[in-house]
């Protein structure tokens, strides 16, 4: 992913992302580009968006937090 390399090549130690629960091929994307699942922001997308989302047929409410170490 370029935004790996560029992390990298600025100096961070660390780099992370969050994508919804219902989000299931970007889950495996993530993990399969060395992410780890670090934690749930339980009802983010409750909170923040004022429509409710529904994405492979599930209600969206979560976001999913991934973190991989430079």
């Amino acid at each position: 992913m370029d935004a790996i390399q560029i992390a990298r090549n600025k100096g961070y130690k660390t780099i992370e992302i969050g994508t919804g629960n219902s989000s299931i091929g970007q889950l495996a994307f993530y993990q399969k580009c060395g992410f780890r699942i670090i934690g749930v922001d339980l009802d983010f997308f409750i909170r923040h968006y004022p429509e409710e989302i529904f994405e492979n047929g599930k209600h969206c409410r979560d976001m999913i937090r991934l973190s991989q170490d430079l």
